[in-house]
């Protein structure tokens, strides 16, 4: 398993997008279990399966498709992860936040990250869209923080800030775009677990506690890698269930795929417009 990698590895990688493709984006992308299909609307596409690019991880979960597709939506020229990889399929932290890295050697200044993520929250509903304002990052707080190993200097500092992991500016442009379109649009914290067990009731009833309104098992490492590059995050999660605070219902993986099939135009049309006012 790859621990850390050089940024001459990460460099290939990029070298081989860019053989690939005319495209130069200037935003990144990555679509979380169920939401891929935003990826269809990206206008002459160029579509790198995971597999040919040196390094990359593949996805092992149902949902994630395993493409990075590259092109043009709303003027933007954008790259768009459809599909992720999570610590708890078996990779490094290293290998789970690799793809943020090759987009920052790309040229990409903004990333927009979604997930599915669970209600903690008692008033968030199935279907529900939530703006990121900030996460808790629990899985780092047990050691596995992405920025383990040697520093690369060549892109940012060895103990990066975190107290704008998301770009308020762009946070704001998502409620303007939300309210034009006439769209509830939810804003808390996303905490992030490692899983792949779902959370029990005390765990959710915990979270609850600290501050917690949606919990997810992705996302986070990606952010803290983007900002360690410099690069501006826009979060989004995709509320999947509602919080099962006292244990009386049952999640699956099917059930965040269902409720996918909800939130993928509603996050279509938010993220246009965000991107449509860049």
């Amino acid at each position: 398993m790859d621990t850390y990698f050089t940024l001459a590895q990460i460099d290939e990688i990029a070298d081989v997008i860019r053989s690939k493709t005319t495209y130069r984006p200037r935003v990144g992308m990555i679509l979380g279990s169920g939401l891929g299909s935003l990826a269809a609307t990206v206008e002459r596409a160029s579509v790198i399966p995971y597999q040919d690019l040196p390094h990359w991880p593949v996805s092992t979960v149902i949902g994630h498709q395993g493409h990075l597709v590259v092109g043009s939506l709303e003027g933007q020229e954008v790259a768009v992860m459809q599909g992720r990889v999570h610590y708890y399929e078996g990779y490094s932290m290293a290998q789970v936040t690799l793809p943020v890295r090759v987009m920052q050697r790309l040229g990409v200044e903004l990333l927009i990250v979604t997930n599915a993520a669970g209600a903690v929250n008692p008033g968030f509903d199935a279907g529900d869209l939530m703006l990121i304002r900030d996460h808790v990052n629990i899985i780092g707080m047990a050691g596995l923080n992405p920025l383990m190993g040697p520093n690369l200097d060549e892109l940012g500092p060895r103990f990066p800030d975190m107290s704008q992991a998301y770009d308020r500016a762009l946070n704001l442009l998502a409620h303007k775009v939300a309210e034009a379109e006439n769209m509830t649009l939810r804003e808390g914290i996303y905490v992030s677990l490692a899983g792949p067990s779902f959370e029990t009731p005390a765990d959710l009833r915990f979270l609850r506690m600290i501050g917690a309104d949606a919990v997810g098992m992705s996302t986070v490492p990606e952010v803290i890698v983007a900002r360690h590059g410099g690069t501006r995050v826009l979060g989004i999660s995709g509320i999947s269930n509602k919080a099962n605070l006292d244990g009386n219902t049952i999640t699956s993986h099917e059930e965040v795929l269902d409720a996918g099939k909800q939130i993928v135009p509603k996050l279509t049309t938010l993220i246009r417009g965000v991107l449509r006012r860049l």
